[in-house]
């Protein structure tokens, strides 16, 4: 039987090492951006995990408000929902930043991030702060540096999301340990 997670402090500082743990299971994002105006947060469903570092990719173009913000300012926010996020994760993703403030119609709570301008989300499990290293225009790739990662372990739920891509969605079940069984490929310290 697997043992349930047990909460602990809010949004305690992650090792940066471990950042990459966050999105290795694929789960559906907020991307949050700053303009040099306003924030905005779009939802994302492409993304990747480069590397054991905290290199990450997602995929938008032109068609996402977000995007100039990206391209421009170069820095943004992933954050993590969580299934009770579901509705609030499709409403931001079925509305545009041009002419919606997301952060007061779907009642997210924007929180000062140490290293960029946007915006981590409270409501989120999890926040990693990035820099923008590269554009892969003819893909749409927009490749991230971590530089700072934030997860919430006294959240009840933490169960993440998974897009199938057909609207409908998969969530986060049990959790299946085989560290000893993989040790030889993992990063120390995980």
């Amino acid at each position: 039987m697997l043992a349930p997670r047990r909460p602990k402090a809010a949004m305690e500082t992650l090792h940066l090492s471990k950042a990459f743990t966050l999105i290795e299971p694929g789960p559906v994002i907020l991307v949050t951006t700053h303009d040099g105006h306003k924030p905005n947060v779009m939802t994302i469903t492409w993304t990747m995990v480069m590397d054991f570092a905290a290199t990450f990719a997602i995929t938008t173009g032109p068609w996402n408000h977000s995007y100039t913000a990206l391209r421009d300012m170069k820095e943004c926010v992933i954050s993590i929902p969580t299934v009770d996020l579901i509705d609030t994760v499709i409403g931001v993703g079925t509305c545009s930043g041009k002419d919606t403030d997301k952060f007061g119609k779907f009642d997210l709570t924007p929180v000062k991030a140490k290293h960029v301008q946007a915006p981590l989300i409270k409501e989120c499990l999890a926040n990693i702060e990035c820099r923008v290293v590269d554009i892969i225009e003819p893909h749409n790739i927009i490749v991230l540096s971590g530089v700072a990662a934030y997860f919430d372990s006294t959240r009840t739920e933490q169960r993440t999301l998974h897009a199938v891509g057909d609207g409908t969605f998969i969530v986060d079940g049990d959790i299946l340990d085989r560290k000893t069984m993989m040790q030889s490929k993992l990063p120390a310290g995980l």
